[in-house]
């Protein structure tokens, strides 16, 4: 029997969070220390699944295990990667250790004068080890969710990653600051309590998607099933048919529970308050890691066991897309707060996304999926930057800084590069992604193509906008003696921007991963690019 590389990447983290919760109290350096060196393991495995997957070979999923779980329902432990999960998979790893380190004194006990009292220490106190363990439980469960190749595996996964993002959005949240510990843990749970419902609902109208799929199999196959191979084998053979009612309530109860978690407008609104409220290390773990989930389950499981509803679908879900570009990005514009810009600039971008996914070309989902993975690290780049900046002066308001460049170059140049990722400079990774998503909306749907781009020019503006405010000008009296990035965080940020520049230059170790995956969805849904206007000259048309 084979090594279960897949089982043990997933099961890694799981276990590491337990141990990690299990750390004495007192002893909050070792949580921390157990808390990276299990998530640098947990990345090791996943550079040996990259290394170890050959897009190459035919077939849809490789590095497969298959055992018999609850076998009365059908129910399979179906694990399998493609070249996008596989690269989704190896971005969440990347991104946990980096999570880890920008976060290492989020959840220390506060001083007493940060509260005016011995009583206000004790309220602020939150135990290092369950922050810790909760990232790692995240991280278990979204790599199992990328992983997962039976329908019912991956639900279960994609609704229990909720249970640690909420305690980690409502008991982690920001400090206090300047509105008071009150008012700031009213805030947090409102947060976290929205995060959760919106999740859930959308949960559970798949659940009854997913109950009724099982039912379907059931009746045409005579025995049902939950597994995505076999419902898709089943489907091209002939032996599974959707009516076509069933087929589009099917596809509509998986696509709501997926762009909730995407976000996609008019589902988006819990994504700000989470962002905000939460960490920028959670932040970046929220938008970076667990929201890609959605968008990647789109590919996997909307379009391959649902493609004429798919098709059926796609005008009312590009226009979505672009409301979602439109939208996030003119209100990023008017944003006065630091982190809830890039939480609405993230929802511009996930348009994007889902604008290159439901083009239906292989440019636009190519780009669409390697949008993915350049989203998340020029995000956690700006993210995490502007939580190092927040952490000194105490305050997420654009307006009460000034002049920081003057004073923190560094932290000021990190910044400017983690923006100009965000607007798709040339140069840097989101520019190939973005261009490939809108060359293949555009084949296919100008004026689409034309109206997405307005997106472009207003992220230029929310982000030289931003930079403006807080870096230039006079130096603020409130960042006059602001402390420049510390050795810790450039170990976090320089890393992320070295991947910016490299994948902005050369994309291909990633693409070449990803284009056979996205041939083998595109033939799923019975899709060919359009071809281009030829002209026949003269000369031709005499012949």
């Amino acid at each position: 029997m084979s090594f279960p590389l897949l089982t043990a990447t997933a099961a890694v983290p799981a276990l590491g969070a337990v141990a990690t919760a299990a750390v004495p109290a007192e002893r909050r350096a070792a949580a921390k220390w157990l808390a990276m060196a299990v998530s640098l393991v947990t990345l090791v495995l996943a550079a040996v699944q990259l290394v170890r997957f050959d897009p190459g070979v035919k077939g849809p999923f490789q590095l497969t295990e298959s055992h018999a779980w609850i076998a009365d329902f059908g129910v399979r432990y179906e694990l399998g990667v493609d070249g996008i999960s596989v690269v989704l998979i190896g971005l969440t790893a990347l991104l946990i250790p980096f999570i880890v380190l920008a976060g290492w004194h989020d959840a220390d006990p506060l001083a007493a004068s940060d509260s005016g009292s011995a009583a206000g220490k004790s309220s602020h106190w939150r135990p290092v080890q369950g922050f810790f363990a909760l990232i790692l439980m995240v991280e278990a469960m979204v790599v199992i969710a990328f992983e997962a190749t039976d329908v019912f595996v991956f639900y279960i996964f994609f609704e229990a990653m909720l249970i640690p993002m909420y305690f980690l959005i409502g008991g982690f949240g920001d400090r206090a600051g300047e509105r008071g510990e009150a008012e700031s843990a009213t805030q947090r749970s409102y947060a976290a309590v929205k995060f959760l419902l919106y999740n859930l609902v959308g949960g559970l109208i798949m659940l009854a998607a997913v109950i009724g799929l099982y039912a379907v199999t059931a009746d045409q196959l005579g025995h049902g099933t939950f597994s995505l191979t076999e419902i898709v084998q089943a489907r091209a053979a002939g032996k599974l048919d959707f009516a076509t009612v069933t087929e589009r309530a099917l596809f509509l109860g998986f696509f709501f529970a997926f762009a909730v978690k995407a976000p996609l407008w008019p589902l988006h609104t819990w994504l700000p308050n989470a962002m905000g409220e939460a960490t920028a290390p959670v932040a970046v773990l929220i938008t970076a890691v667990v929201d890609k989930v959605g968008t990647f389950a789109m590919l996997r499981f909307c379009l391959q066991l649902f493609p004429e509803a798919s098709k059926w679908a796609t005008p009312v879900i590009l226009v979505l897309s672009l409301i979602s570009i439109l939208y996030g990005a003119l209100l990023a514009v008017g944003q006065r707060d630091i982190k809830r810009l890039i939480a609405y600039a993230s929802i511009s971008h996930f348009g994007f996304i889902v604008l290159g996914i439901f083009a239906m070309t292989t440019q636009g989902q190519s780009g669409a999926t390697l949008y993915m993975v350049n989203h998340g690290i020029s995000t956690a780049a700006l993210m995490l930057v502007a939580g190092f900046l927040i952490s000194r002066r105490g305050s997420r308001l654009i307006g009460d800084y000034g002049g920081v460049q003057k004073v923190a170059p560094v932290l000021a140049g990190t910044f400017l590069v983690g923006g100009l990722a965000t607007l798709s400079l040339p140069g840097l990774a989101p520019f190939v992604s973005e261009f490939l998503v809108l060359v293949g909306t555009f084949s296919r749907y100008p004026a689409v193509g034309v109206i997405a781009t307005v997106g472009i020019v207003l992220a230029a503006l929310y982000v030289l906008v931003l930079y403006q405010r807080t870096m230039t000008g006079p130096v603020s009296e409130s960042v006059r003696e602001m402390p420049d990035l510390r050795a810790r965080e450039l170990a976090v940020v320089a890393p992320l921007i070295a991947l910016l520049l490299f994948l902005g230059v050369y994309p291909k170790p990633v693409t070449q991963l990803l284009d056979p995956a996205v041939a083998h969805t595109m033939s799923q849904v019975h899709k060919s690019d359009p071809q281009p206007d030829t002209h026949v000259n003269d000369v031709e048309a005499a012949k």
